[in-house]
C-alpha cells in the first residue's frame, strides 16, 4: 500500500498550534529534511535553551541507572558522554558550564568543545584531564574500564538509562535536570517538549493506510547494511509519523540484522528511513539502490527515502518534535523521480 501524497502537511498546521521558535515546523536542516530551495540557507543545527538560565541547587544525591548513588555538588565542569546528553544539559540553560563533547555532539553551540569520547570508545584521560565535576554517561557507555577510571578518580558520574522510544522523553528530561540540580527547568523543559511533540502528532495524517516504513542503518564504507527490528528504537517514531515499522512489523526481534533480498522483499516497505551520513555513505539514493534487494521493494521503485540527521534521530529529546516532523513531510511528500 503506497502512502497518500500530501506535500508540505505541516508546514502551516504547527505554525498555527505552537509558536515555535528556532524548531520550525520539521523542516530545517538539522533534521534532515530534503535539501533547501537554490539560494536559501540551511537553517542551523543548534539546540533551543530555555528562555531563564537555571541556577542549580546543588548538593543532590540521585541515583544512577547502574544502581549507585552518586552525590553531585557542583555542575561548573560538565562533560557529557553522548550528543544527546550533551543537547539536554544546553537545553536546560546550562551549556556555559560543558567543557567536553562526544562526537556525535553536532549542535552549533557544542561544535568548538574538544573530543573526549567517540560513540563508546571514551578517553578516561582526556575527561580527567579537563577537571570535571560532573559527568553524564549512558549505561551503553564504555569501554568499562574508562567508567571505572573516571569514578576511581573521586568524580561524581551519574549513568542515564538511554532512549528507544517517545516514552523515554520525559524520564531523560528529569533524570538530566536532576543530577544537575535543576529540576524546576526540568519541568518546564518536559511540559515544553511534550506540546511540541504534541502538536506534530495531531497534525499527522490519520484516517488512511498505513505506509511500511523499514529503517536501514547503513556504513557503506565498512559494507554495514542493516535491516532495524522490533528493538531498533525506530519503531516509536514511524508509529507516531501514522507509518507501521516494516522491519519490526516482519520479524526481527532484536535491533538489527543484515540485509537480504529476501528480508527486504518480506517487510515490502513503502519508505525507507536512513540516517543522512548512512546515506552519504553509499552514495545517495542511487548508492542505496544497489543495495541488495533495496531497488525491489515498493519504497526503492517510488525512490522513497526519509533521512535525517544522525545526530539527532534517535536521541528522543527537546528535538523529538523536529525530527518527528521532517519524518511526516518527507513520508507524504510526492516522491522524487
Amino acid at each position: 500500500m503506497h502512502p497518500v501524497r500530501r506535500p508540505g502537511l505541516l508546514a502551516g498546521a504547527l505554525l498555527c498550534a505552537l509558536a515555535l521558535t528556532l524548531t520550525g515546523c520539521g523542516g530545517g536542516s538539522s533534521t534532515g529534511t530534503a535539501a533547501p530551495a537554490a539560494g536559501a540557507k540551511p537553517a542551523a543545527d543548534r539546540v533551543e535553551p530555555l528562555a531563564a538560565t537555571p541556577v542549580p541547587r546543588l548538593p543532590v544525591t540521585v541515583k544512577s541507572a547502574d544502581g549507585k548513588q552518586v552525590e553531585v555538588r557542583s555542575a561548573d565542569r560538565i562533560v557529557p558522554l553522548t550528543g544527546s546528553l550533551s543537547e539536554l544539559v544546553f537545553t536546560l540553560g546550562l551549556g556555559r558550564h560543558v567543557v567536553a563533547r562526544d562526537i556525535t555532539a553536532t549542535f552549533e553551540q557544542a561544535a568548538k568543545l574538544p573530543v573526549v569520547t567517540r560513540a563508546h570508545d571514551v578517553s578516561a584521560e582526556s575527561v580527567l584531564s579537563l577537571r570535571p565535576t560532573l559527568v553524564l554517561a549512558e549505561t551503553t557507555t564504555g569501554p568499562a574500564e574508562a567508567v571505572d577510571q573516571i569514578r576511581a578518580a573521586g568524580i561524581p558520574l551519574v549513568v542515564v538509562e538511554p532512549a528507544k522510544s517517545l516514552a523515554d522523553v520525559d524520564r531523560r528530561i528529569e533524570a538530566v535536570a536532576a543530577a544537575l540540580g535543576v529540576p524546576g527547568a526540568g519541568a518546564e523543559l518536559k511540559s515544553r517538549t511534550d506540546q511540541r511533540i504534541s502538536a506534530v502528532r495531531a497534525a499527522a495524517p490519520k484516517g488512511r493506510a498505513k505506509p511500511r516504513v523499514a529503517f536501514l542503518y547503513l556504513r557503506g564504507s565498512a559494507s554495514v547494511h542493516l535491516l532495524g527490528g522490533a528493538d531498533s528504537g525506530a519503531a516509536s517514531l514511524i508509529e507516531a509519523a501514522g507509518g507501521v515499522d516494516a522491519g519490526k512489523e516482519s520479524g526481527p526481534a532484536k535491533d538489527f540484522t543484515a540485509i537480504t533480498s529476501e528480508a527486504l522483499a518480506k517487510a515490502a516497505p513503502d519508505a525507507i528511513l536512513v540516517m543522512s551520513k548512512g546515506l552519504a555513505s553509499v552514495g545517495g539514493i542511487d548508492g542505496l539502490l544497489k543495495v541488495p534487494g533495496v531497488a525491489e521493494t515498493p519504497a526503492g521503485l517510488d525512490r522513497r527515502v526519509v533521512s535525517i540527521d544522525d545526530g539527532v534521530l534517535l536521541n528522543y529529546g527537546p528535538r523529538t518534535d523536529q525530527v518527528l516532523g521532517s519524518l511526516v513531510d518527507q513520508l507524504y511528500a510526492e516522491p522524487k523521480k
